[in-house]
């Protein structure tokens, strides 16, 4: 759940309509975010007749495994058309055989071409409600390299063979040539497994997503099962606030990307050269600190209770167990990137994962991708990196941070303008709310359920876990601000 967040400065936004939503027409869009921001609108021209003429040759086939009879599947939101990966699970003598077979970016990118020097300024692709900006252009990112169905393309193809626990006992990974057989979607998958008729590459998902997930207990992993608020279209030209839950087989289809960057950082550490997605482990003053609040709401957390199995063990819909995952955000700061090329690095944990990770799984989104993907081929293949890997190692930590922050950004500047909008003509009502946190005696941060708003909130007495009646005193579209106070 993404905390709302005021952008400094005046968006030129006019007013609200008085249904609170918003609608382009009138100038209630997103362009003035891209704009402050300073987000980039076009693709430069040298980019674009470069990747024209990457597309047009033929993807090399020699030093490729054609695996183009292995019935992959893509499983992503409805309508996605940057697909990344694609997956099979099978069972095998032992446990289970994962296939899964990544976009091949760097099939396409030159290195140091014009390409390679805007996706490095990129970063990463960024999210709006009113259209994505890509970090490579779309007819790389969702047609040439994108891992659409019934298209013969060039992917990176991990093979882990996993023991009945779930544990990885062998790992592949090689370029190929693959060839999906299906693109599905979240609900329609959760919609298939609950009638009992799941396709077939994926039927085991469920059994191997289970595995992982208490795996993930054991290792101590600090995972947050909040919500996400979401900006949607309403469908007449405006937007509205959703809070969308996690659907469980989106947890499972998660493990095995993380599956995946564990064991790419494992590659990395035995071969000395690579680049972590790091997060520290929280101060055990922390871990107490969160015991305490947990407490206070009502929580019970055995002493020998570890914070992973603790919040595995709650239920966020629950007001009181809602203030505590929202807490426990403090348990994973510090995130960030670690390079190195000569022997492991001193951090190499990440705490929200209880294991060494690396991103290797959406390089379409994500530029460290292609360069991590490199690193794993060749020591899967037992000859060097790349030069042109091992230059840009040191630079990516700076440039997947800035990018990072600006992605926050975007995010939280887009749903601070949603909620802004859609409370606009509500100034003085009064709303039922939860105490996310509270962290003075006089002002704190209040979730409302609907519209689902995060938002501050001033009054005396207010407590984290509280269910209060709050009124609406300001909602600002022009500076993207909300705020409440105790009725």
């Amino acid at each position: 759940m993404a905390a709302a967040g005021t952008s400094p400065g005046g968006t030129g936004v006019a007013a609200a309509l008085p249904t609170g939503r918003s609608r382009p027409e009138l100038g209630l869009d997103f362009s003035a975010i891209r704009a402050e921001l300073g987000l980039p609108v076009d693709y430069p021209t040298a980019a674009l007749a470069e990747v024209e003429q990457t597309v047009a040759q033929q993807v090399p086939t020699g030093a490729r495994v054609d695996a183009t009879d292995l019935p992959l599947v893509t499983v992503d939101p409805p309508g996605a058309k940057d697909l990344d990966q694609a997956v099979l699970v099978r069972r095998r003598r032992g446990g289970y055989r994962i296939h899964y077979a990544i976009a091949d970016v760097a099939a396409f990118v030159v290195p140091g071409g014009a390409l390679d020097v805007e996706a490095r300024r990129r970063g990463q692709t960024l999210y709006l409600p009113d259209g994505n900006i890509p970090l490579h252009p779309t007819r790389l990112s969702e047609d040439a390299a994108s891992l659409l169905p019934d298209q013969v393309r060039a992917a990176v193809l991990w093979t882990i063979d996993l023991d009945f626990d779930g544990l990885p006992v062998r790992i592949d990974v090689r370029r190929a040539l693959v060839r999906s057989v299906a693109q599905l979607d979240y609900d329609g998958v959760q919609r298939s497994l609950r009638l009992g008729v799941p396709h077939p590459s994926i039927e085991l998902l469920p059994e191997v997503g289970r595995l992982r997930r208490e795996q993930a207990v054991l290792r101590g992993a600090i995972e947050l099962g909040l919500p996400e608020q979401q900006v949607e279209s309403d469908g007449g030209g405006g937007w509205r606030l959703v809070l969308r839950p996690r659907l469980v087989v989106e947890a499972w289809n998660a493990e095995i990307s993380l599956l995946t960057g564990m064991c790419a950082a494992e590659m990395m550490l035995s071969a000395g050269i690579g680049v972590l997605r790091t997060v520290p482990d929280p101060e055990p003053e922390t871990v107490a600190g969160l015991r305490r609040s947990a407490t206070r709401l009502g929580v019970h957390w055995p002493v020998d209770t570890p914070p992973a199995a603790a919040l595995a063990g709650l239920d966020p819909i629950r007001p009181e167990a809602l203030a505590v995952h929202v807490a426990a955000t403090r348990l994973l700061r510090g995130a960030g990137y670690t390079a190195f090329g000569d022997g492991a690095p001193a951090k190499t944990n990440h705490a929200g994962i209880g294991a060494s990770y690396a991103h290797v799984t959406a390089p379409l989104r994500r530029l460290v991708d292609r360069y991590s993907a490199e690193v794993c081929l060749a020591v899967a293949s037992d000859r060097g990196v790349p030069e042109w890997v091992q230059e840009a190692l040191a630079g990516l930590p700076s440039a997947m941070g800035s990018s990072d922050r600006m992605a926050g950004q975007v995010e939280r500047a887009c749903i601070a303008q949603a909620q802004a909008w859609s409370l606009a003509s509500r100034v003085g009502e009064e709303f039922a709310a939860t105490v996310l946190r509270v962290p003075n005696g006089t002002a704190g941060e209040v979730f409302v359920a609907d519209p689902p708003v995060i938002a501050r909130c001033s009054g005396t007495g207010l407590g984290e876990g509280q269910q209060v009646q709050v009124r609406l005193v300001e909602a600002d579209p022009l500076r993207r601000d909300v705020a409440f106070e105790v009725a």
